[in-house]
């Protein structure tokens, strides 16, 4: 649903999936956690995982796919360096779909500082889809 590839898979404990043929950029297990509860709000562990997008249709086919397979989001933002989309894993770690925007159209500040003055902005997904292929 992501657009990645299965590559391999380990019967039903693990997974090896890729972009582009490499044999697995991200492999996936239960070997420790079968059976488990996620973990209590509050307490240690994975913040939210990022998956970049090259491009923003990329980004698009994505969130056409995600949507299409019922997944809820919980937020969706433009920080004007990246667009990005927010969802949940099944254990209820975050999943953060995004692109990055060029580096010579990122936001700059007006007082000519060095670096980028990123914001937090609404992101229109309805747009957004409307670039999605397929």
């Amino acid at each position: 649903m992501l657009g990645f590839e299965v590559m391999q898979r380990w019967g039903d404990s693990a997974a090896f999936v890729s972009a582009g043929g490499y044999h697995h950029h991200i492999g996936l297990n239960t070997w420790e956690s079968q059976g488990g509860s996620p973990p209590p709000p509050g307490t240690t562990g994975l913040f939210h995982l990022a998956i970049r997008y090259p491009t923003r249709a990329a980004l698009a086919d994505a969130l056409r796919r995600v949507v299409e397979a019922g997944v809820s989001i919980s937020g969706a933002s433009d920080h004007g360096v990246s667009e990005a989309i927010y969802l949940s894993d099944p254990d209820a770690n975050g999943v953060e779909l995004y692109r990055d925007r060029p580096r010579e159209d990122w936001p700059r500040p007006a007082d000519d500082a060095e670096g980028v003055a990123m914001f937090t902005a609404p992101l229109d997904l309805n747009a957004l889809l409307a670039e999605a292929g397929g």
